[in-house]
């Protein structure tokens, strides 16, 4: 009787903890790895892959999507779980709210959080979990219900929504996020909904490291004010008008105002998303010099790593934060390059052609927010990366092993004997370029439309299962809802 389910030789692995790639075999058993050396037998083994001398990452934790947003949850739930896997994404953990959008109800978390799980079970090519914005009084409440019964360690704010929809100026705030008469959501509230999350951590020691809260940083007076100034000078259009309407002094001003009530409400757990601009970076560790006892992670995404105002394919790069200048890209890498970014994402939320874009269709202002891009977070960060000298074990780091660790899931992000045998192989010297026909998103377009990629994911294992072969997703749906924290052995 073998061994081992899965032996895979002739592979380099790449590990956040090792500086170095290293030719060594990787055994598996009861989908988890169980041996990682040199000249392991093959006859211990019920099946032998072959690497082919390629690249072996672990698999990929983005840490930011919006599965359910614009499409039924169990449909994009099952079309983007596979343009994950064709990015060598093995954990997808994606936004949730209530309000307009996703479900479109809202109500306590208790009825609603099970419809979540329930539209996603069964449908996954990977494993998942799902991050939670507390919209309402009542769900602050209900912020330990999530914790301990549904595994939610990880809770969400939008800032501008006090004041600006999901898209533009929301005429009312009420209809679009459907809230209890007598509610705001505000700085207030934003104020309440740390200190729900501060007393949940004070009250569960044991999960204070995995019990954090993102947040999205934008501020909708400033984005109301220079929306008006953009529209009334004609000056500006497309993309970069787009980006002027929301500048990055608003992502500025909200981060020191999410920092500060941090450190009033005493959490120390905090996560800024997708910061966009030098401003934005800056702000971020501006403050975290003001609160050392803030243990600020700061998040980029992909998109606005590769692509800018500029070099965008059209309004399909029309997101929330915009995509930004040429300078703005820069300083991006800069602080990548520096070590103060912590992780690198997606914000992958699957927007299709007939719901993207208005009447007519190049008018920014009509087109909706949010594009996909998983299936590129690997090859595009490797591509980019290399010619700027980010090594490979920091490329791990900042997609698997650095989420993996912020949001209880202790099984991922690595290849280590014990953990999930999660893991992708990446031919370095591929040279392809993006087309939008070849993904397995429903999504019709991409921003990167045309952009030249120099490393691509040719296959992909869920737990030692292959999720992706030669390019090509195959079998069956196997992700699995991830409790978290989730627990190893």
């Amino acid at each position: 009787m073998a061994t081992y389910d899965l032996l895979v030789k002739n592979g380099r692995l790449v590990r956040p903890t090792h500086p170095d790639v290293a030719e060594l075999d990787i055994a598996v058993a009861d989908g988890r790895f169980a041996a990682i050396a040199p000249h392991i037998d093959p006859a211990e083994a019920a099946q032998v892959v072959d690497a082919g001398g390629r690249l072996v990452f672990p698999g990929v934790v983005d840490a930011h999507q919006h599965w359910g947003i614009y499409n039924p949850l169990t449909d994009d739930t099952r079309s983007e779980s596979r343009a994950c896997a064709q990015g060598g994404v093995t954990t997808g953990l994606t936004y949730t709210r209530t309000g307009q959008y996703y479900l479109n109800q809202s109500g306590p978390y208790q009825e609603i959080f099970p419809k979540v799980l329930a539209g996603a079970e069964g449908a996954a090519y990977v494993d998942y979990a799902f991050h939670v914005a507390p919209m309402t009084a009542g769900h602050i409440e209900e912020i330990p219900t999530l914790i301990d019964t549904f595994g939610v360690p990880s809770f969400k704010i939008f800032m501008f929504y006090g004041g600006f929809g999901l898209h533009g100026a929301s005429a009312s705030q009420r209809d679009f996020l459907m809230l209890p008469d007598g509610e705001s959501y505000d700085v207030a509230h934003f104020e309440f909904v740390m200190r729900a999350v501060q007393g949940a951590r004070l009250a569960r020691p044991e999960l204070a490291d995995v019990i954090s809260l993102s947040l999205h940083c934008e501020t909708a007076e400033i984005m109301r004010a220079y929306t008006a100034i953009v529209q009334r000078e004609g000056r500006l259009s497309g993309l970069e008008a787009y980006s002027a309407t929301r500048p990055p002094h608003s992502e500025g001003l909200a981060v020191t105002i999410a920092s500060y009530l941090a450190h009033e409400t005493q959490l120390p757990n905090i996560n800024l998303l997708h910061l966009s601009s030098a401003k934005a970076l800056d702000a971020a560790l501006t403050m975290a010099k003001a609160f050392p006892h803030v243990d600020f992670r700061r998040e980029v995404t992909i998109g606005h790593l590769l692509a800018d105002f500029t070099t965008a394919s059209g309004l399909g790069g029309k997101v929330n934060p915009p995509l930004r200048s040429p300078d703005d890209v820069e300083a991006l890498w800069g602080h990548l390059l520096a070590g103060e970014v912590d992780w690198v994402v997606s914000d992958h939320a699957c927007c299709r052609a007939e719901t993207k874009f208005g009447q007519p269709a190049d008018d920014v202002y009509l087109a909706k927010s949010g594009f996909g891009g998983t299936e590129y977070l690997l090859p595009g960060l490797i591509s980019e990366g290399r010619t700027r000298g980010l090594s490979l074990s920091r490329i791990a780091q900042l997609v698997c092993a650095n989420p993996a660790e912020r949001f209880g899931l202790p099984t991922k992000g690595h290849i280590a004997e014990g953990y999930d045998a999660d893991f992708c192989f990446v031919d370095p010297d591929r040279r392809w370029v993006v087309r939008a026909e070849d993904s397995e998103s429903a999504q019709e377009y991409t921003p990167f439309e045309g952009f030249e990629l120099t490393a691509a994911v040719t296959d992909t294992f869920l737990r030692g299962r292959q999720i992706l072969r030669a390019g090509a997703v195959v079998g069956d749906p196997q992700g699995r809802y991830l409790h978290r924290p989730t627990r190893r052995g």
